[in-house]
């Protein structure tokens, strides 16, 4: 079954790919958040038409989600793998046609339940933005992007962390302290 599976993602028509970007595009654009160091290791996700496929599998604990073609923005994400029952969930209600406070609530309740695994311990994301998708992954980042490198901390505080849960485009914050989805912010600009 999986030799099928790879047969077919590699034999998609290219202009089925994401709006015409090839898996080899999605796969430069995907690996950009992370440092050079991690990006050959990483599995990376993207997009068959309005699909979500694996484009590579990996070597590392790393998971890159490619820019989404129909958004106007280009914006790519990599994950450690720990998290991804929690990403995974969040694109399924996503699909569903959830909104964000609905996805929140939906995985909140899974948590609480014990349906749904957070990481025991740190698990890092690294994000990257562009204002707009007509750029060329294989040239790097132009300037004036910007990115978001985030640690997931279930349940972490002020308290147990010493991190400040104000707002900071200068330094790392906590956001959503006390809860399942605690996490340090911190913004990075190119």
């Amino acid at each position: 079954m999986l030799r099928h599976l790879a047969f077919a993602v590699l034999f998609i028509a290219p202009a089925a790919w994401g709006q015409g970007r090839s898996p080899a595009t999605q796969i430069a654009g995907a690996v950009l958040p992370l440092p050079d160091s991690m990006r050959a290791g990483a599995k990376v996700l993207g997009y068959a038409g309005d699909r979500l496929v694996e484009l590579r599998q990996g070597a590392n604990d790393m998971i890159c989600l490619a820019d989404n073609p129909a958004d106007s923005t280009f914006q790519a994400s990599c994950y450690h793998k720990s998290l991804e029952p929690f990403m995974a969930r969040g694109r399924a209600l996503r699909a569903q046609g959830l909104k964000r406070q609905a996805i929140d609530s939906a995985r909140a309740a899974e948590v609480k339940s014990g349906t749904l695994a957070m990481p025991a311990g740190p698990a890092a994301l690294y994000s990257v933005f562009v204002k707009n998708d007509d750029f060329d992954p294989a040239a790097g980042l132009p300037a004036g992007s910007g990115g978001l490198d985030v640690i997931y901390l279930p349940y972490a505080t002020t308290a147990t962390t010493g991190i400040s849960s104000q707002p900071s485009d200068k330094g790392p914050w906590l956001m959503h302290p006390g809860e399942y989805r605690a996490h340090v912010m911190i913004s990075v600009g190119n």
